[in-house]
């Protein structure tokens, strides 16, 4: 690589691009003021929110707790790994607790407004305005995103004016500790959320034929702080890491493709990015004309999409030259591959194949699992002959939308590879940056995803409350259906991240494979020989890796699936019991003990954490070590294409069903109380933990495997020499025997409870 000097104009920049960041943390705090100045409602709504509150509030202070044990081992082993210097290290180190924290915090933000908005909902859909109900519930999300977006900037445009030309590999930290948190706040949080689900479900409206979120049933405080603790707090942790991983490899790759320009173009797109989540945002108004609040949602992403097109190509064509060998620092190499490409248009061009990506999975998600569409029309349909077929045609909606899904994810991401012309350096740069253009309108994203679970919410505390009826009350229906669609829309572009982001990194991956190879051995023939065959498909270590990849995939859905059915079975006995041992709860004499199941989910949910961890963490590393890079790569290359697939199966087919199931409970095939009803309960309770658990959960441990292999590259081929070979092996088997040891512990606690 060249050795890129930070200076003059780009540091100027760079300074704005801080300014902008700084500016969006601002316009949050201004949009919480509007949400907090709204009304909270009646007296009885005030009590049901400030349950929801308090629930939330404790289990992720707990959770905290008990991820800051993982993280602080982390942060020592990170330190231990090679770096070219010590300040490297060390900030590598530091830049992954601030990864960490702000993930944490983007989370913890989300949850705080989300459960103090809720019912601000609630009340403006009883004062039968439903204009205010989304405009309450979308700026809420708004916060959420500006947060995102805001802190993410701080994060990269702080390491490249500390760190200069080394901000990468600084950064690889604060991606990697974005992405860890993530992965355990949606697990956690998942797990949580539909537990609680399920269990309300299955009791209440199945065995005792009460509705969803009734006052009589233990478990519905519990679902609504689910709501909150998953799809707040772990979704808004989870687009962050996004954001922050797709920043890292942009910048990595930035710096060998484009030289000084490259370590600030990557700044440049998120920061126009933030100047059109604000536009969107502030448009997002339900107009007269409008068929739902799904109408308002799109019009306000598609005009910031298109407003950041324009923006950005104006920055592209102002920044960045003609040709490449007016750039500065950059590689002779490089511009001896470039040939006659123009600089402007590569970087321009990428960004709007991730924007059309971004708008593109907006219409093929809404299609798939939108109430009104054909596929959730067939889903709710099918409940007329039973649950079997509403399970077969949920899964069948799964896995069909999986597939052009995946095509149009691998086209955007060979559209973007054809931009360089045949150099791997350029192609993989401008892949990268196709990520960063999807992620202009992450804003926007954000607040769409915040919507869901808000408006969910809102509806249980009307419910439970008894004070808002009628048209009020459809009002409220009408946005719960919309929220399902939109939370099943922004878990489509985070995959869709995820694949861009993890493709780039793999580019870094191997880049980072040559270096550690020359610094290892030096320079000559056998450097040549060991980097040409590193991933060989015809050798089967590589096979090897690849499959087990691909495994990982399967094992680490199964693990989280498996543990939302336990805790479930929990709630289920629990609420079971409350019915059967105070009866005065069916006729309103008692009041359920909503804190026993609060505890529950809480206990289980944090109990499962450490399984799927030392998965993610350690199963790339007994690969790396045990079988050599060339393995890794395929692992990881296993990992990507079986995790896309999978991640848009699980979140499409829950989506339809829950759909399905809100079309029934409008009056279609029988309405509520019917056996088509009861028929889509069941798809909706297999549907909860695919698509609010496991399939969102892929996202960050796609990236997290994808950065502990670039991290451990080094290491890895150092440890590779023939005087090192036994303490690889060593390395491999601890890892190896660590992951047993977990899904052992995992099986034991499985077995030995009892409902």
């Amino acid at each position: 690589m060249s050795n890129v000097q930070v200076t003059g104009a780009n540091l100027n920049i760079t300074y704005v691009v801080l300014a902008i960041s700084l500016i969006a943390l601002a316009i949050a705090w201004v949009l919480r003021a509007q949400v907090l100045a709204a009304s909270d409602g009646t007296e009885k709504m005030r009590e049901i929110a400030e349950a929801i509150q308090e629930g939330a509030a404790a289990y992720l202070a707990r959770q905290f707790r008990t991820l800051s044990y993982f993280v602080g081992i982390v942060f020592f082993l990170l330190f231990a790994l090679p770096a070219d210097t010590t300040s490297i290290r060390i900030g590598r180190s530091l830049f992954f607790l601030m990864g960490a924290g702000f993930s944490a915090l983007v989370g913890y933000n989300g949850m705080w407004l989300a459960v103090r908005a809720n019912v601000r909902v609630a009340e403006a859909a009883r004062q039968k305005s439903a204009e205010k109900a989304v405009q309450i519930a979308f700026r809420t999300g708004g916060v959420v995103g500006m947060t995102t977006v805001g802190l993410g900037l701080i994060g990269a445009s702080g390491a490249v004016l500390i760190f200069r030309e080394n901000a990468p590999t600084v950064l690889e930290g604060f991606g990697f500790g974005a992405a860890m948190l993530a992965m355990f706040m949606r697990v956690g949080g998942g797990i949580f959320t539909k537990a609680a689900d399920v269990g309300a479900d299955l009791v209440g409206k199945v065995e005792k034929n009460i509705p969803e979120d009734d006052p009589r049933n233990a478990a519905t405080i519990a679902d609504n702080v689910g709501d909150n603790v998953g799809d707040c707090a772990g979704m808004a942790a989870d687009l962050f890491e996004s954001y922050a991983v797709t920043l890292v490899a942009a910048l990595i790759l930035g710096k060998a493709a484009f030289g000084n320009e490259g370590l600030i173009y990557p700044l440049i797109v998120p920061a126009i990015g933030i100047v059109t989540a604000v536009i969107g945002i502030f448009l997002t108004k339900l107009r007269s004309t409008d068929k739902s609040a799904m109408s308002a949602i799109n019009r306000s992403f598609f005009l910031s999409a298109v407003i950041s097109a324009g923006l950005t190509g104006l920055a592209t064509f102002t920044y960045l030259p003609a040709k490449f060998d007016q750039l500065t620092n950059f590689s002779p190499k490089v511009l001896e591959d470039a040939g006659n490409i123009n600089p402007r248009v590569l970087a321009f061009g990428a960004v709007l194949i991730g924007i059309a990506l971004a708008a593109a999975i907006q219409v093929l998600t809404g299609f798939f699992t939108e109430v009104g569409k054909r596929p959730v029309n067939d889903v709710a349909a099918s409940s007329q002959t039973g649950a079997a077929t509403v399970l077969l045609a949920g899964i069948s909606v799964g896995f069909e939308s999986a597939v052009y899904s995946g095509l149009l994810i691998a086209a955007s991401v060979f559209g973007a590879f054809l931009l360089g012309g045949g150099s791997i350096v350029l192609s993989l740069f401008a892949i990268a940056i196709a990520g960063t253009g999807l992620l202009t309108t992450v804003g926007v994203i954000v607040a769409m995803d915040t919507f869901g679970p808000i408006s969910d919410n809102a509806q249980g505390i009307a419910e439970m409350s008894g004070d808002v009826k009628g048209e009020a009350a459809q009002i409220l229906t009408s946005l719960d259906a919309v929220g399902n669609t939109t939370k099943a829309i922004t878990k489509g572009i985070a995959i869709a991240t995820a694949v861009l982001a993890a493709t780039a990194l793999f580019g870094a991956f191997t880049d980072a494979i040559k270096e550690a190879v020359i610094k290892a051995v030096g320079e000559g023939q056998e450097v040549a020989l060991q980097y040409q065959g590193v991933l060989d498909v015809a050798d089967p270590r590589n096979l090897v890796g690849l499959i087990i990849g691909a495994a990982v995939v399967f094992l680490f859905s199964g693990l989280a699936i498996n543990a939302v059915s336990r805790a479930a079975g929990a709630v289920v006995m629990e609420v079971r019991n409350q019915f059967k041992m105070h009866p005065g709860i069916m006729n309103g004499t008692e009041k359920p003990e909503y804190g026993r199941v609060v505890d529950i989910c809480t206990r289980d949910s944090l109990r499962e954490l450490a399984t799927p961890g030392i998965l993610a963490v350690m199963a790339p590393i007994a690969v790396g070590f045990g079988l050599g890079v060339g393995a890794l790569g395929a692992y990881l290359a296993g990992a990507i294409g079986t995790g896309t697939l999978m991640a848009v199966f699980l979140s499409n087919s829950g989506g339809a069903w829950d759909n399905a199931k809100k079309m029934v409970e409008d009056g279609n095939y029988g309405g509520k109380g019917s056996d088509a009803h009861a028929a889509t309960i069941v798809g909706d309770t297999v549907g909860d933990p695919f698509k609010d658990t496991a399939g969102p959960a892929i996202n960050p441990l796609i990236k997290v495997m994808n950065l502990v292999g670039l991290l451990i590259t080094p290491a890895i081929v150092s440890f590779a020499l023939p005087t090192q070979q036994s303490t690889s092996l060593i390395i491999s088997l601890v890892a190896v025997a660590l992951i047993i040891g977990a899904l052992i512990r995992n099986r034991r606690q499985a077995t030995s409870i009892e409902y």
